[in-house]
C-alpha cells in the first residue's frame, strides 16, 4: 500500500511541474530613484592595478596566467558588448593607462558605439587618471603628472571631465589627496575601501563613514570634498559575486528548472541592503559590483543583476538600480543632509591589531629613489623642451612621462610589487629617460649655441649626461682630456630662483682648475671617494653596464687624538667625540643655535609571523621583533676630510654600513650620505634598517610629517584625532609616510630632517627623530603579493642584497625658523641642478657660445615662496603653467603671506595673447569648475570658520599671477614667438 500512495504523490508532482511555462522574460532595469524607500546603487566595476603580481602589459593581453588568470583587454571587450545589449546597464572604468592600450586597437565602427556609451553616461570615467595612484610614497608633482595625463586623454577623446575620485585600494589616504587631487581638480566626491580597522568599527557604530574631508588648514572650506568610505571592502557584499567561477548562488528563474529560488534571494538582498542601510546616513547605499580584475565574462555579471533589480523591485521593500559614483553623489547632495567633518588624513592604516601597513613607507628604497630622480629630471626636460620649442619629430618625454605616470601606481611606487614586475617598471623609466636625455642634450646644444655662429658650418654640440653620478660614476668627467682639450660643464636650474650650491663631480687627475661663465678661476677641491663608495661604483657600474676599468684615488686621514673633533668652517659646526667616533654636539655660531645632538643607526629584526599571531613583516606590514642598535666596530672611528669650500667626514660602522657627514662653508646645515648594504640574512632574520636622530629637546610625545611634500600634519605618539586607540603596536603604528621631511620642535628649538625619497619615520622618544631606510626580509606578510621582499643584485660573479646609497639633511633652528629652511631646501633637494658635459679646445668655447641663459627675463627671480612646477609646451603650441606657493598659512611670519609672480618677466621673449585658468588637472576651465562646485553642509558648524584667502582671478593687463598660502593655480596660456634666445 505505501508503494501506490508514492507513485500517486510523484505523479501530481509531475501533473503541478508540466502546467507551468517558461517564457523569455523581459527584466526590467529602468533607473528611478524611489524617495521614501532605501535606494541600492549598484556600480558595476572592475579594479585593475596597473602592473602588481604581474606586468602592466600581461595583465593587459593576459600574459603569464600561471601567476594570475587576469587579462583587462577581456574585460572592456566583454563590458562594451554587455552595455550594448541593454541601454540601461552601467560601468565605470579607472585606469586610463590600460583604456589607452585598448582604444588604440579598435576599429572607427567600435570606437562610434563606445563614445555613444560614455556620451549617454553607460560608460563613465572615474578618477581618470594613468592609475589608481598610491597615496603614501608619491610627490604632489608626480600626482598632478600622471592625473593631468590621464585627464587630457579623456578630454581629448571623449570631450568629458571626470567628477569622481575613486581611490578604493589604497592603504592608507593623504590630506593631499583630498584637497589637491580631489577638489582642486573639480571633483565632487571621493571614495576608498581602505582606513584603519578601529577608525572603520566607530564610524559603522556612529554612522560616519561618509564625511566632508577638509584636507588643506590653510584653503580650509574652499578645498573640501564629500569622501566616502566603504562599510567593508570595495567588492559587493558576501552573496553577491557573479565572476564565472563565483561560488555566490546566481538566480534561478526559469520554472520548468529545478532549485528556483527568486523569493529566497530577494530576501538575501533585501537583508544585506537594510543592514548596509543600518550603518548609511540617508537613503541611498552603494554596492561595489565588482573587485579586481573582475567582468572577463561581463554578461555573469550582468545577467545576474538585471535579475535583482527586476525582482527586488517588484518585491518593493527596497530600490535598486544600475548607478555610477557620479549619480549616487548627487543623491546624497540633493538629501540635504548634514555630514560629519574629516581634518588631516587617514595614516597609518592597519587591518588587524599586529598588521600596520606601514613597512611599504619604505619598501624598495632604490627605486623610490629613482622615481624622484626621474620626477626632477622630467620637470626640467619639460621647460627646455619648451625654451628650444616643442619639435613634432626627434625625441619627446612623452615616454618618461606614461613611464612616471604608471610608476605612481600603489602596488609600484610602494614597493608592494613582485620583483619581475619592479624590474620592469625600472626598465620602462630608464627607456623614458634614454629618450629624455636626448631632448636635454638637443635643447641645451640650442641654448648654449651662439647666434652669430649658426650657420657657420659649427658642428652642433654634443652633451653628454651622467645618470649614474649618483654612486660617482661619470665618464665625460673622468675622460683624460688630450691636449690642450677642456672640459665644459654646462648647469641648469629649474627652480626659477637664484641658488648657490657646491657641485660635485668625479674626476680621474688632480690637476684641476675650475672657471666660472666669465673664464675666471674659482675656488675647487679635490676629495677622495669613501671607500664604500668606491666599492658601490665598482659593483653597481658593473651590474649596469658590464665590466669596466674605473680610475679612483683614495687617501685616508686618521681621526684625531684629542677628545673633541670640530668639523665646518662656516657658521655651523658639528663636534664629533674623537674616542667613540660620536656626533655630539651642533653649533651654529650666525643664529646662536647650540644642542645636543647625536646620530645612531640600529635595526629592527622582521617578526617571521611564527607566533601566535602569524603576521610577519614584510613588503607591505612592518611588524618588529625586537630592536638591536648597531655599534661601530671599525678600529679607525673618524676619518676627516678638510677644504676650503665644504669638510667631510667619513665614518664605516661595520662591512655594510657607512656615511660621509658634509658640512659645507656656506651652508647651515649637514648632509648625511648613507651606504646600507648589502644588509646580512644569513643569520635567517630579516632587517629593517634606522637612524636616529637624538636630541635633548622636550617634545610631548608630538612631531610633524608632510603630505605628499606639502602641508604638515601634527602627529601625537599613540594617539588617533577621530578614535581612542588600542595600542597594539607602539613602533609600526606611530610610523608615518615622508616625502619632503619631519620636525620636531619645544619651546625654544625646532630640529628638521629633510629626505630625498619616501621613506617611513617617527618619533618614538621625546627629542629624536627615527627614519628606516632600508628592508630586506625573508617571510611573506600574506597580503598577495606572494613574495619575499628580498632585493638582490647579480653580476657575473654573483649576486647580493642590494646596496642603498642616500641622503638625508638635518638642521636645528631657533622656533619658528625652520620652515624657510625646509621649504627653499626641500625645494632644491627635490629639483637638483642638471649638469651636462662637452669637451672644448683652449679658451674657444666663450666665442663660438653663449656663456649663460636665463628663460626668465635675467633681472627677475620667483618670489622665494614660489616655485614652477609644470612649464611644458602642448601639442596645440599653448603653454601649460603650474605655479605653487610653498607655504602653509602661518607656517612663516615673513613667507605665509600672498605672493605674485609677473608672468610678462616669466615669458621676455614671448608675446602672451590669452591666459586662461584652469583646474589642477587643465581639463576644465576654473571659474567653470567653481560654479559647478557642490557645496555641502557641516554637522553642528554653527561658527564662522576664518575666511580662506585665495588670490584674486588674474587682470588680463596686468597679468600679475597673485598666491595665497598652499594655492597651486594652473593656466593655458597662448603665447607667440617675438626672438630667439641668446646672442
Amino acid at each position: 500500500m505505501p508503494m501506490a500512495i508514492v507513485l500517486l504523490f510523484a505523479v501530481i508532482l509531475a501533473g503541478a511541474v508540466s502546467s507551468a511555462q517558461s517564457n523569455y522574460i523581459e527584466y526590467n532595469t529602468t533607473q528611478r530613484i524611489v524617495p521614501d524607500k532605501v535606494n541600492v546603487h549598484l556600480v558595476p566595476h572592475s579594479h585593475d592595478d596597473v602592473g602588481w603580481l604581474k606586468t602592466v602589459d600581461q595583465y593587459y593581453f593576459g600574459g603569464n596566467n600561471s601567476i594570475r588568470g587576469a587579462c583587462v583587454q577581456n574585460v572592456l571587450d566583454s563590458v562594451i558588448s554587455a552595455l550594448l545589449d541593454d541601454k540601461n546597464r552601467k560601468f565605470i572604468y579607472v585606469e586610463m593607462a590600460f583604456f589607452q592600450r585598448w582604444w588604440r586597437q579598435q576599429s572607427n565602427v567600435k570606437k562610434i558605439k563606445v563614445k555613444e556609451l560614455v556620451n549617454s553616461g553607460q560608460l563613465e570615467f572615474i578618477n581618470g587618471a594613468m592609475c589608481m595612484h598610491d597615496e603614501a610614497t608619491p610627490h604632489y608633482i608626480d600626482l598632478i603628472d600622471q592625473t593631468t595625463l590621464g585627464h587630457k586623454y579623456i578630454k581629448d577623446e571623449f570631450s568629458q571631465i571626470p567628477r569622481v575620485g575613486w581611490q578604493i585600494d589604497p592603504f592608507g589616504h593623504s590630506a593631499v589627496q583630498a584637497y589637491l587631487l580631489g577638489a582642486e581638480l573639480g571633483f565632487d566626491s571621493l571614495f576608498f575601501a581602505r582606513i584603519d580597522y578601529q577608525d572603520r568599527a566607530k564610524r559603522l557604530k556612529e554612522k560616519t563613514l561618509e564625511v566632508v574631508w577638509q584636507g588643506s588648514k590653510s584653503l580650509g572650506s574652499s578645498s573640501q570634498i564629500f569622501t566616502g568610505i566603504f562599510p567593508r571592502h570595495y567588492d559587493p557584499p558576501d552573496g553577491f559575486t557573479f565572476e564565472i567561477n563565483d561560488v555566490s548562488p546566481p538566480i534561478q528563474d526559469d520554472v520548468l528548472l529545478f532549485d528556483y529560488n527568486v523569493q529566497e534571494r530577494v530576501n538575501d538582498f533585501v537583508a544585506a541592503a537594510l543592514a548596509q542601510a543600518n550603518v548609511t546616513r540617508t537613503n541611498h547605499i552603494m554596492w561595489t559590483m565588482g573587485t579586481d580584475f573582475r567582468y572577463q565574462y561581463a554578461n555573469s555579471w550582468f545577467r545576474q543583476m538585471d535579475k535583482f533589480i527586476h525582482y527586488v523591485n517588484q518585491d518593493g521593500r527596497v530600490n535598486a538600480l544600475y548607478s555610477t559614483p557620479s549619480i549616487y553623489t548627487d543623491a546624497k547632495h540633493a538629501a540635504n543632509e548634514q555630514w560629519p567633518l574629516k581634518t588631516d588624513d587617514f595614516f597609518p592604516y592597519a587591518d588587524k591589531p599586529n598588521a600596520y601597513w606601514t613597512g611599504y613607507f619604505t619598501s624598495r628604497p632604490a627605486f623610490k629613489g629613482y622615481v624622484r630622480v626621474l620626477s626632477a629630471y622630467y620637470l626640467a626636460a619639460r621647460q627646455l623642451e619648451f625654451f628650444k620649442g616643442r619639435s613634432t619629430s626627434g625625441p619627446t618625454t612623452d615616454a618618461l612621462a606614461d613611464a612616471l605616470a604608471i610608476a605612481q601606481h600603489h602596488d609600484a611606487i610602494s614597493g608592494t610589487e613582485r620583483q619581475h614586475v619592479a624590474d620592469d617598471y625600472a626598465l620602462r623609466l630608464s627607456i623614458g629617460y634614454k629618450e629624455a636625455e636626448k631632448l636635454v642634450a638637443s635643447s641645451l646644444a640650442f641654448l648654449t649655441e651662439s647666434r652669430s655662429s649658426t650657420g657657420q658650418g659649427n658642428t652642433v654640440t654634443n652633451f653628454q649626461q651622467c645618470p649614474l653620478l649618483n654612486i660617482s660614476f661619470c665618464p665625460p668627467s673622468e675622460a683624460a682630456l688630450s691636449d690642450g682639450k677642456s672640459l665644459v660643464v654646462v648647469i641648469y636650474n629649474s627652480l626659477g630662483w637664484k641658488r648657490e650650491e657646491t657641485i660635485r663631480i668625479p674626476v680621474s687627475t688632480a690637476r684641476v682648475i675650475v672657471k666660472d661663465s666669465e673664464g675666471r678661476e674659482i675656488e675647487s677641491q679635490l676629495l677622495p671617494l669613501s671607500n664604500s663608495t668606491s666599492r658601490l661604483r665598482s659593483y653597481y657600474v658593473k651590474a649596469y653596464l658590464g665590466p669596466s676599468s674605473i680610475i679612483s684615488t683614495v687617501h685616508t686621514y686618521e681621526g684625531s687624538k684629542t677628545n673633541t673633533v670640530e668639523v665646518g668652517q662656516g657658521s655651523l659646526k658639528l663636534l664629533y667625540s674623537a674616542d667613540e667616533g660620536k656626533l655630539t654636539r651642533y653649533v651654529n655660531s650666525r643664529n646662536l643655535v647650540t644642542a645636543f645632538a647625536e646620530q645612531s643607526y640600529s635595526y629592527y629584526s622582521g617578526n617571521d609571523g611564527t607566533d601566535k599571531d602569524p603576521q610577519a613583516s614584510g613588503a607591505y606590514v612592518f611588524r618588529p621583533n625586537g630592536t638591536f642598535s648597531i655599534k661601530s666596530e671599525s678600529q679607525t672611528q673618524l676619518t676627516v676630510v678638510r677644504g676650503p669650500l665644504l669638510d667631510e667626514v667619513h665614518q664605516q660602522l661595520n662591512s655594510w654600513i657607512s656615511q660621509v657627514t658634509r658640512v659645507y662653508k656656506e651652508i647651515e646645515h649637514a648632509e648625511v650620505e648613507f651606504n646600507i648594504g648589502p644588509i646580512p640574512v644569513d643569520d635567517g632574520v630579516g632587517k629593517e634598517i634606522t637612524t636616529q636622530i637624538t636630541t635633548t629637546m622636550k617634545t610631548n610625545r608630538t612631531f610633524y610629517t608632510d603630505s605628499n611634500g606639502r602641508d604638515f600634519i601634527k602627529r601625537i605618539r599613540d594617539f588617533r584625532n577621530d578614535w581612542d586607540l588600542q595600542v597594539n603596536q607602539p613602533v609600526a603604528g606611530n610610523y608615518y609616510p615622508i616625502n619632503l621631511g619631519i620636525y620636531l620642535q619645544d619651546n625654544s628649538t625646532e630640529l628638521s630632517v629633510l629626505v630625498d625619497r619616501s621613506v617611513g619615520g617617527s618619533s618614538l622618544a621625546d627629542g629624536q627623530i627615527e627614519l628606516m631606510l632600508h628592508r630586506r626580509l625573508l617571510h611573506d606578510d600574506a597580503r598577495g603579493v606572494g613574495e619575499v621582499l628580498n632585493e638582490t643584485v647579480c653580476v657575473p660573479e654573483g649576486c647580493e642584497g642590494l646596496t642603498i646609497q642616500g641622503k638625508i639633511y638635518l638642521r636645528i633652528d631657533h622656533i619658528g625658523e625652520g620652515a624657510k629652511w625646509r621649504r627653499t631646501v626641500g625645494q632644491e633637494i627635490y629639483s637638483p641642478l642638471l649638469l651636462a658635459f662637452s669637451e672644448q679646445d683652449g679658451n674657444d668655447w666663450m666665442s663660438s657660445h653663449v656663456p649663460t641663459f636665463s628663460g626668465i627675463d635675467p633681472s627677475y627671480s620667483l618670489p622665494d615662496n614660489i616655485a614652477i612646477i609644470t612649464l611644458q609646451e602642448l601639442e596645440n603650441g599653448k603653454v601649460l603653467l603650474r605655479l605653487a606657493h610653498l607655504y602653509e598659512a602661518g607656517e612663516d611670519k615673513d613667507y605665509s603671506v600672498m605672493a605674485s609672480v609677473e608672468l610678462k618677466k616669466l615669458f621676455p621673449t614671448k608675446k602672451i595673447n590669452k591666459v586662461t585658468e584652469m583646474s589642477l588637472s587643465a581639463n576644465q576651465e576654473r571659474g567653470e569648475m567653481e560654479k559647478k562646485r557642490l557645496a555641502w553642509k557641516i554637522e553642528g558648524s554653527t561658527e564662522e570658520e576664518p575666511k580662506v584667502v585665495r588670490g584674486k582671478p588674474l587682470d588680463p593687463a596686468k597679468l600679475v599671477v597673485e598666491l595665497a598660502p598652499m594655492e597651486i593655480r594652473t593656466f593655458l596660456i597662448d603665447v607667440d614667438y617675438l626672438q630667439m634666445f641668446g646672442g
